[in-house]
């Protein structure tokens, strides 16, 4: 009796409805492809020029899009059937699979092509906000909202940790070809969940002809809500200080920690493990008035902890710093969409997940600036550097965020 009362516990924390399953599904494959890709292109990118800077300068491609075109994709997305932009998204990522999978059997892939790629396809990966989480937020609904994109941020986690290492797998076995053949199965299966989708929502018809306008709306109601605007300066700094010093992590676990190749993908493997174990965690535990202090707790713990692994001297310790710090990173990264979606009316969610998207591609600045900081003193000085200042930064803005923290002390 026990176990099956145990049991329909773990069901009643799950979200229920076959569309979530169908766009956590989509989710799985487009996350997957982004990691894959990430450690595909770098290790070709490297091997073909032999060029760092050229690494990190596909990475920021890939983030691009974010910036540029977030907050107009987020209004875009107010004028069409979200589905319709998933399958759109889904179409995407196939048909630049399909292009790159010609161009590496047909040994013509050059850097150029893969630069390309991550810039379209981090296009994809702006528009995700505005459409498949929010259709995550409208099926799943506001109740069991944290439950729903603990599960979806752990699976993203999850593909973190096994895209590379099926990326390295997969090269070692059968070149860039194989990894292209898998994400190429990715965009068929993505598609296949966003045509079974019931979830059908009426574009606005105050939307048409109104798209600057609708941006303006955006950038308006972020400007008015002092609580959404605390929310976005906390991604805005954690994006540009914090997680760009992830770049660094392999540097300094080869130059400081003197580890091998492979021990270099496990000791990096458990920022991941941690980000999975953190988002299980908030998805079975998390309630409301949690919902802030594990945000800011979470943007400042993940830069604490950077400064720790950094600075650590073993590769236990070092191992330890990454745990934690995949822990506070689950909080910052869960509630980050939760909370912007609870924050605004239904009306406005697409053209503010939009400027989610946009607070959010500000980090190829971050990159820029480690990179730079990393030639002139090395690696492990950049990462602590940079991870000091976001701290400061955040503690100059604590009155943008504080009211958030007050929030749920009444």
């Amino acid at each position: 009796m026990a176990a099956f009362r145990s049991r329909g516990k773990l069901r009643s924390h799950l979200p229920a409805g076959s569309d979530y399953w169908r766009l956590w599904t989509a989710g799985i494959c487009l996350h997957s492809v982004r990691w894959i890709e990430t450690i595909a292109f770098a290790i070709f990118v490297y091997q073909k020029t032999d060029a760092p800077f050229l690494v990190a300068a596909i990475l920021m491609l890939r983030m691009l899009p974010m910036g540029l075109l977030g907050a107009l994709l987020g209004a875009l997305t107010d004028r069409l059937d979200r589905r319709t932009g998933l399958l759109l998204m889904s179409l995407k990522m196939l048909v630049s699979a399909l292009v790159l999978l010609g161009l590496s059997y047909s040994g013509r892939l050059e850097v150029w092509h893969l630069a390309a790629a991550s810039f379209v396809n981090g296009i994809g990966w702006a528009a995700d906000h505005p459409v498949r989480r929010m259709m995550i937020g409208d099926v799943i609904g506001l109740d069991r909202l944290n439950n729903a994109m603990s599960i979806e941020v752990a699976a993203n986690q999850a593909t973190r940790v096994a895209g590379p290492a099926l990326a390295g797998i997969l090269l070692a076995s059968f070149g860039l070809t194989g990894c292209f053949v898998v994400n190429v199965a990715l965009g068929f299966v993505a598609i296949a969940a966003a045509i079974g989708l019931k979830y059908r929502n009426t574009p606005h018809a105050a939307a048409a002809g109104r798209l600057l306008a609708n941006i303006a709306d955006g950038f308006r109601a972020a400007r008015r809500d002092e609580r959404l605007r605390g929310t976005l300066i906390v991604t805005i700094v954690a994006n540009v200080f914090g997680w760009p010093c992830t770049s660094m992590i392999p540097v300094i676990a080869q130059d400081n920690l003197n580890l091998s190749t492979s021990e270099i993908g496990v000791l990096a493997s458990t920022d991941g493990i941690g980000a999975l174990i953190g988002s299980l965690c908030i998805a079975f535990a998390a309630r409301p008035p949690h919902y802030n202090p594990l945000y800011i707790g979470g943007a400042m713990g993940t830069m604490v902890m950077m400064v720790l692994f950094a600075s650590a001297q073993t590769t236990m310790l070092a191992a330890a710093a990454l745990l934690l710090m995949g822990i506070f990173g689950a909080g910052f990264t869960v509630m980050q969409a939760t909370l912007v979606y609870m924050l605004i009316p239904a009306e406005l969610r697409g053209r503010i997940l939009g400027l989610l998207s946009v607070a959010i591609g500000v980090a190829p600045i971050g990159f820029l600036l480690v990179g730079v900081l990393a030639q002139e003193t090395g690696a492990r000085t950049a990462a602590v550097a940079m991870s000091l200042a976001g701290i400061a930064v955040l503690l100059l803005l604590r009155n943008h965020w504080l009211m958030l923290l007050r929030k749920d002390a009444h």
